[in-house]
C-alpha cells in the first residue's frame, strides 16, 4: 500500500474508531521531513520521516496522528518556557503517549512511553527525567539538535548571546496565522471534549490534560445548532441511496434537502450588545455552511422594522442596526405573516425587554438574549 493511502486509511479510522482524537487529527497539516528519524509535532503541523511511516502499520499511524493533534491542541510549544526543548518534546510526549495507550492505541516503535510514568503531568515528568540526568541512570534516546535547544544555566541567563537571538525568518503574517490556527484548534479541542463529556463519551484521563467548569448550562452553539438541524433535512429517500456505506454493501436512505427559510430578526433598540450580536452572526454563518440550500431573511427592528435583506446560500451576513428607539416585539411577527410562507423556525436577537404578541406564531423561535427572562412562547439561548 502507497504511504499516502496508508495515512488517508488511518486518519478515516481515527475519526471512525476515536472520534475526538480523529476530528482533531484532521486539522494538522502533516510534512513529510526526512532529516528527522522518526516524527515530531510542532504546533499545528506534524512532521515525519516517510521512510519510518512505511513500516508501521495502519493502527500504529492512527497513535502517530492522535499525538500530534494533542500536542497541538494542548499548546506544548508555548509552554515550554525555558526548559530544554528537546527533554520537554519527551516529556510531552510520554504524557500523551500515556493517555492514549490507556484509550486502547497500539504504541509504535520509538514512541516515547514509559510506564513509571502513569498519570502523571507533562511538567512532573520533565523533572524527573531532568534527575534522571543528573543521575545518568536512565537510557534516554534523544540527543540537543543545536546548542541552542538546551536549557540555559545562570551565567547564560545573565548574559545576552547574540547567536541564540537569531531565529528563523518569519513574516508578521505567518506567525499571526500560525498562532490564530492553534487558538483555534485549541478551541476547539475543548468544546469536542464538552460535547463527549456531555455523552459519557469523552477519552480516559482526559482530565488530567483540559479543566473544564461543570454547569448545567447548555452550550448555546450547540442549542443552536440543534434547533437548526430539526428543520434542514426534509425527507429521505432510498433513490438514491445514501452513499456514505455504499461501498461496504449497505443500503441507507439519503436526504432531501429543499431550500431552508431562516428567519432573523434583531433589535436593534439600543441595549443590543454589538459584540454579542458579532458572535451571534458568526455562528450563523458557520452553521449555514453545513446546509446545502438556504434562504435567510434578515430583518431589524425596534417598535417597527426598519429593514430587510434577503441572503442566500454561500453569501455572509452584514447587519445595519438602524433604529434606537424602544422595542416592541410585534411589527417584526407581523411583517413575517405577511411577506413569507412556509416558516419554520425565527431566532430573535434581543435583550427581551419589549412588547410581545398575544397569540404565538405557527413555527417555532428562539429568543437569542445575554440574559434569561420569561418569554410567553417560545424558548430562550442564553449567550
Amino acid at each position: 500500500m502507497q504511504l499516502s493511502s496508508k495515512i488517508s486509511q488511518a486518519k478515516a479510522k481515527l475519526l471512525v474508531e476515536y472520534p475526538y482524537f480523529g476530528t482533531l487529527a484532521s486539522k494538522l497539516e502533516l510534512v513529510q521531513n526526512d532529516d528527522i528519524e522518526a516524527f515530531v509535532s510542532t504546533g499545528v503541523k506534524l512532521e515525519y520521516n516517510s521512510d519510518y511511516l512505511e513500516t508501521l502499520e495502519v493502527n500504529e499511524l492512527e497513535f502517530i496522528f492522535a499525538n500530534g493533534a494533542m500536542h497541538a491542541s494542548l499548546a506544548h510549544e508555548k509552554r515550554r518556557s525555558k526548559r530544554s526543548g528537546w527533554l520537554w518534546q519527551m516529556a510531552t510526549d510520554m504524557a500523551i503517549n500515556d493517555m492514549l495507550v490507556t484509550n486502547g492505541l497500539t504504541l509504535p516503535d520509538r514512541a516515547q512511553y514509559r510506564k513509571r510514568f502513569t498519570g502523571m503531568y507533562a511538567e512532573e515528568i520533565y523533572a524527573e527525567l531532568k534527575a534522571d540526568i543528573l543521575r545518568d541512570d536512565e537510557d534516554l534516546e534523544y540527543e540537543a539538535d543545536s546548542a541552542d535547544d538546551v536549557e540555559p544555566n545562570e551565567d547564560e541567563k545573565k548574559e545576552p548571546n547574540n547567536d541564540k537571538q537569531k531565529v528563523e525568518e518569519q513574516t508578521a503574517e505567518e506567525l499571526q496565522e500560525e498562532i490564530l490556527q492553534e487558538q483555534l484548534l485549541a478551541e476547539e479541542a475543548i468544546a469536542l471534549l464538552v460535547g463527549e463529556q456531555k455523552q459519557g463519551e469523552a477519552p480516559l484521563s482526559i482530565e488530567r490534560f483540559f479543566t473544564l467548569e461543570h454547569s448545567a448550562k447548555i452550550d448555546w452553539r450547540e442549542e443552536l445548532k440543534s434547533a437548526i438541524d430539526r428543520y434542514f433535512r426534509d425527507d429521505y429517500t432510498l433513490l438514491p441511496p445514501s452513499k456514505k456505506l455504499l461501498y461496504s454493501g449497505i443500503y441507507l436512505p439519503s436526504s432531501l434537502s429543499t431550500t431552508f427559510r431562516l428567519v432573523i430578526v434583531v433589535d436593534s433598540s439600543g441595549s443590543v450588545d454589538e459584540e454579542l450580536l458579532s458572535e451571534f452572526l458568526s455562528e450563523i454563518n458557520f452553521l449555514m455552511s453545513l446546509v446545502q440550500t438556504y434562504q435567510i431573511e434578515l430583518l431589524v427592528s425596534d417598535d417597527k422594522v426598519h429593514s430587510h435583506r434577503t441572503f442566500y446560500s454561500g453569501e455572509a451576513l452584514e447587519v445595519e442596526l438602524k433604529g434606537n428607539g424602544g422595542t416592541d416585539f410585534r411589527p417584526a411577527f407581523s411583517f413575517v405573516e405577511e411577506n413569507f410562507d412556509d416558516v419554520k423556525l425565527l431566532l430573535y436577537f434581543t435583550d427581551l425587554e419589549g412588547r410581545f404578541p398575544l397569540n404565538p406564531p405557527s413555527y417555532e423561535v428562539k429568543w437569542i438574549s445575554s440574559k434569561e427572562e420569561e418569554v410567553p412562547f417560545g424558548s430562550v439561548i442564553l449567550l
